[in-house]
């Protein structure tokens, strides 16, 4: 069966390879609509920081024996504590500053990062073993699904979806926003501000390590995997809404999908259809498809 000529298996086939896709723009676009929208900083070293998690993944598996499931959970921890220390002596000191000044930190930041990195390992990709766990594949009839990527869909829509009830649902997440939209009056019952914005951009940090450590079987480990993704994520962020959890997650885990079927039916557009999307969405609607009118 053909859908405008092009048959059904290959369509589906599209569709998970856009999940797959996806699913690293919503946990990166997560992560950056978290710290926009409750500190109001636009984190440009948010690829730098995804890069990050990745070689932290694989300099704990060649130095430390520390292997994938190890490194999923360790490599995230210790990029949010470095995020800590960035936020306590940099960061925090530009919150009340306008957007172009953390625009500038944040880019100066990533900078730094990345020259590291491609300075001590070069712009080759290093390979990033599969565990033995996630290895092989499954046949789904219309096409072979390795089981690893099948697990990166499953894990991103699971981290999305905590992330999203915690900050919405929870008393945890309501003490964050108030600390965030009216610090003086939270600070007045009690509750220690600084540590809780400090939190937040930890999690910001954390969430775009941990993409970076699903990415690296998939993509190798290499100082530009982040900056080659960032300003597809600072777009779908857009799109979504700044600052809109349950936007950052739908419309990367939508668009995803549409650049998958973009490649189907007219390949050369699949790297501007977000792009495209992003325009008409800012025409239509400023604020994107889940924000708020300022």
């Amino acid at each position: 069966m053909d859908i405008f000529g092009v048959p059904v298996q290959a369509l589906l086939g599209q569709v998970l390879i856009g999940l797959i896709n996806g699913g690293f723009y919503a946990i990166l676009s997560l992560g950056l609509a978290l710290i926009f929208g409750l500190l109001n900083i636009i984190n440009f070293a948010h690829g730098a920081v995804y890069t990050a998690g990745a070689f932290v993944a694989w300099l704990l598996l060649e130095h430390l024996g520390i292997g994938y499931w190890g490194a999923l959970l360790f490599a995230p921890g210790i990029i949010a504590l470095i995020g800590i220390f960035l936020e306590k002596t940099l960061v925090s000191q530009i919150y009340r500053q306008d957007h172009l000044y953390g625009l500038l930190l944040t880019y100066g930041m990533a900078l730094i990062i990345e020259g590291g990195f491609r300075q001590g390992y070069g712009v080759s990709g290093i390979p990033y073993n599969l565990p033995e766990t996630l290895s092989g594949g499954v046949n789904l009839g219309f096409m072979y699904l390795p089981i690893y990527r099948g697990w990166v869909v499953v894990v991103s829509f699971v981290v999305c979806f905590l992330v999203w009830y915690v900050i919405e649902r929870t008393k945890l997440g309501s003490t964050l926003r108030a600390a965030t939209e009216n610090p003086a009056l939270t600070k007045a019952f009690g509750i220690n501000v600084p540590r809780l914005i400090t939190l937040i951009y930890a999690l910001g940090v954390g969430l775009a390590a941990f993409a970076g450590v699903l990415a690296a079987p998939i993509y190798q480990v290499n100082p530009l995997m982040g900056s080659n993704l960032i300003i597809v994520v600072f777009a779908v962020v857009v799109i979504g809404g700044m600052g809109s959890i349950m936007g950052a997650i739908v419309s990367g885990f939508a668009l995803g999908v549409v650049e998958g079927l973009t490649k189907v039916f007219y390949p050369p557009a699949s790297q501007l259809v977000i792009f495209i999307f992003m325009a008409a969405i800012l025409l239509i609607r400023p604020a994107g498809l889940f924000g708020r009118k300022q």
